[in-house]
């Protein structure tokens, strides 16, 4: 295993070097803007609409639907994806490798995604399908047949079905099952395996429950694991009060000065920077990825415009909100002027790893231990719910792909990664992911950029009324 991984990690890390430095950067960006563009930036007019829809008659029991998910668990399903590994683990390694200026670069790709994934669950209401029991599917595959016709639509939903489901079905829960084994045997020394098994039987549970079951669990963990999670941070930014203006300040200048604290020149700085940005970005809020179109498809609304502005807010909460508490958190209690980290070159840190980055830094307030623990069990129910949704969109790609007569051996499979996670090389597990993830946005991006005009439509409809 050890020989494998050696050999496959520096080829999995050239490819996504190139994917994210020289392609992810400019679909991602380029999309959000142009949609932000096209519908007269809607994250900003409709913000207020979003809010009101998706908080205006929040309830944790949504009961069981006669089909598919209320509004609500629908945007709980997508949360679940988005808040996960990538807010504490991924923008952990962000800062690390790129400087506390990725997070700027976060910001950024995060406001243009938030009119990215308006598009893409504006698409998935209007192309899903309806099954003979009532139940709906849905996602970017259905979008992208509709966008492209023939032979080279069928290759390009076919090659985004794969790639999602090694993307997030098999490598993506390796990712949150590792992050959740690493910080458990950081924090309460349960050895890797036994966290893995653990997962295996909690998962195999909800799983064989279906949609209604997953949907039941997300709509009650979502918001009890962000509320936890937010009043820790808050706790720590109170006790470093003194230290929060130099925080944002040193966001904004390593956003335009990462040499000075990654080193090396200014055009790899900034680069590494930028492209850290948007990496760990996508990951964490995964708009323009295709990943969240699956959930939003399932939700019972008749207005496609409806369930796009409820999915904006699923991007301002994952990245404005949970993200950027603890990106907050981590700088201001490791890199400034008392911080560990304080005057060294983040790339050039050996101590510190992206997986015990954010332990490390709630115990400077709460302590070593207790630190440790309460990352660790936020992370638990983050990465867990991620595992959850990441195996539904999988799912119905592999039921797309393969029919219903596939989905168990899915599912039997899907545990053996979850279990195999705990034990591999962070590293390694990131780099493939990462690779999936970017793979993922290609065919995605090109359907978006095609189907402009339905989006468009459905937006100046919506006006009208």
């Amino acid at each position: 295993m050890a020989e494998l991984e050696a050999t496959l990690f520096p080829i999995v890390a050239k490819i996504n070097e190139y994917l994210s430095n020289y392609i992810l950067v400019f679909l991602l960006i380029g999309v959000g803007l142009w949609y932000s563009i096209q519908t007269r930036f809607v994250q900003v007019r409709c913000f207020g609409e979003g809010m009101k829809k998706t908080f205006g008659n929040l309830s944790l029991r949504g009961g069981r639907q006669e089909q598919g998910m209320s509004s609500f668990q629908a945007l709980a399903t997508a949360i679940a994806a988005q808040v996960g590994t990538g807010n504490i683990v991924g923008a952990s390694g962000a800062i690390l490798t790129g400087g506390p200026g990725a997070i700027f670069w976060m910001w950024i790709i995060a406001f243009f995604g938030m009119a990215t994934i308006y598009a893409e669950a504006t698409l998935a209401i209007k192309t899903r399908r309806a099954d003979e029991d009532g139940s709906y599917h849905g996602g970017p595959v259905y979008y992208i047949t509709t966008a492209f016709k023939g032979g080279f639509g069928k290759f390009l939903a076919g090659f985004f079905a794969v790639a999602i489901i090694l993307a997030l079905g098999f490598m993506g829960c390796m990712v949150q099952s590792n992050s959740i084994g690493s910080t458990f045997n950081t924090a309460f020394g349960i050895p890797n395996w036994i966290v893995g098994v653990v997962l295996v039987v909690i998962c195999g549970v909800i799983f064989l429950g279906g949609v209604q079951r997953l949907a039941s669990v997300t709509e009650k963990v979502v918001p009890v694991m962000a509320a936890i999670f937010l009043l820790g941070g808050l706790v720590v930014l109170i006790a470093r009060a003194q230290y929060i203006p130099a925080t944002f300040g040193m966001i904004f200048q390593y956003a335009f000065q990462p040499q000075a604290i990654i080193g090396g020149g200014f055009g790899y700085a900034i680069k590494t920077a930028i492209s850290q940005g948007a990496k760990r970005g996508l990951f964490s809020n995964e708009a323009g990825m295709g990943s969240t179109p699956h959930a939003h498809a399932q939700a019972n609304v008749t207005d496609p415009h409806d369930q796009g502005v409820v999915a904006m807010i699923g991007v301002f909460m994952d990245t404005f909100v949970v993200l950027t508490l603890n990106a907050l958190v981590v700088i201001s209690t490791l890199y400034t002027a008392d911080g560990p980290l304080a005057e060294c070159g983040a790339a050039a840190n050996t101590t510190l790893g992206k997986a015990n980055l954010a332990q490390t830094a709630f115990g400077v307030v709460f302590g070593e231990t207790a630190g440790a623990m309460f990352v660790a069990v936020c992370l638990f129910f983050f990465a867990f719910s991620t595992i959850l949704s990441w195996n539904l969109f999988g799912k119905i790609n592999v039921i797309y792909l393969f029919g219903k007569q596939s989905a168990k051996i899915y599912a039997a499979l899907g545990l053996v990664f979850i279990f195999l996670g705990t034990l591999m090389s962070n590293d390694l597990v990131w780099e493939l992911t990462d690779m999936f993830n970017n793979l993922m946005v290609i065919p995605n991006a090109l359907a978006l950029f095609a189907l402009t005009g339905m989006v468009v439509n459905s937006t100046h409809m919506a006006e009208k009324k």
